[in-house]
């Protein structure tokens, strides 16, 4: 075996070791599930260091997206993959339709922003947002499930656990219109489907 594939392979095994070490974030009592909630928000874009190895794709595999409807991170048992909100303060509008580690077990929703300076500017703040429909929770642990081997992904899941067992299922919004489907970065999954959004905003 050559040099650098034994070097390859002993630093892809230091990196697992850190991952193995690294502390979950701490703890937060869920919100309760209503229509407007006041929430820590961070921001976050493609090219910082923790995201370049998946470039601007989301953890359900497609891109990032800014416009319309702009793309967030968060944990997906407070507010499930395919969950649609405004910022009240902005009236922009977001789809959560990735996750992380930082956010695995809090009430903070990571908003993603296109550039460097535009993240750097929101930095973490504290905002009021009116969910416009729930993602469905059944499809996010379908498609957290293999994923289970990380332990954010594993505390996510245990969360989810009751309220499937509980059979509750997020109200959705009327008048859906279609947004894309969006697998992870770490492992196949099944795709979250996802209901069309409100054609008004």
């Amino acid at each position: 075996m050559r040099f650098d594939t034994l070097a390859l392979f002993a630093g892809c095994g230091l990196l697992l070791a850190g991952c193995a070490e690294r502390p979950l974030p701490k703890w937060e009592p869920p919100l309760a599930h209503t229509e407007f909630q006041r929430v820590r928000t961070t921001a976050y874009f493609d090219g910082e260091s923790d995201h370049r190895p998946y470039t601007n794709h989301n953890a359900l595999g497609t891109t990032l997206q800014t416009g319309q409807v702009n793309s967030a991170a968060a944990d997906w048992a407070r507010w499930p993959a395919g969950t649609m909100f405004r910022l009240l303060q902005t009236n922009q509008v977001y789809l959560v339709d990735d996750y992380g580690w930082a956010l695995a077990g809090r009430n903070t929703i990571d908003l993603y922003m296109p550039t460097r300076q535009q993240m750097d500017c929101w930095g973490a703040q504290h905002v009021d947002i009116q969910v416009l429909r729930w993602g469905d929770a059944r499809d996010s642990y379908a498609t957290l499930r293999p994923r289970a081997r990380y332990r954010h992904v594993a505390r996510m899941l245990k969360e989810l656990e009751p309220q499937l067992a509980s059979g509750s299922r997020r109200e959705q919004a009327p008048e859906p219109v279609a947004h894309a489907e969006m697998p992870d970065r770490s492992a196949p999954a099944p795709a979250v489907r996802l209901q069309p959004f409100m054609s008004s905003l």
